[in-house]
């Protein structure tokens, strides 16, 4: 039976509203305040609702879009990287330090893609550490030194 609707859209729409409508619902048991005057469930309640809203999107953009093609099998090699470098970046963040591993395990992310280079992974890794590093340890003082104990420093 053939089908008037991208299922993928479909369910990652309704992926999309149910985690929004989760936070949403829970943001309600926190006093919302006013758009001057915000209360602490204010913000999870407004991206909770936008969330709801692009997820009905998405849902809307597949209903007469049918799947072209069929299913695309696991890329196992993406998934054991992504992983890996959220396991790795969780063990080892207090021993390396904030640098080596946030350059570790974005060069780690960007190899999950085969349509990256190990030249271009390189650059994206020193790219989003200089980036995360200005941001996070500079600019909002994260607690995390730069370079840990393991290290020597």
């Amino acid at each position: 039976m053939v089908s008037n609707f991208s299922t993928k859209d479909l369910v990652s729409g309704g992926i999309f509203v149910a985690a929004g409508a989760y936070f949403a619902i829970e943001a309600l048991n926190y006093e919302t305040g006013t758009a001057f005057r915000m209360g602490p469930g204010f913000m999870p309640l407004l991206l909770g609702s936008v969330l709801v809203a692009l997820g009905l999107g998405v849902a809307a953009s597949g209903w007469k879009k049918p799947d072209a093609e069929k299913p695309l099998a696991p890329t196992w090699r993406g998934m054991a990287l992504i992983i890996g470098v959220i396991v790795f970046f969780g063990l080892t963040i207090r021993g390396l330090g904030f640098v080596p591993v946030v350059l570790i395990g974005s060069f780690g992310a960007a190899m999950a893609s085969r349509l990256n280079s190990p030249l271009f992974s390189i650059i994206l890794a020193v790219a989003l550490t200089v980036m995360c590093t200005l941001i996070f340890v500079v600019g909002l003082g994260m607690s995390v030194p730069m370079f840990g104990p393991w290290l020597g420093q």
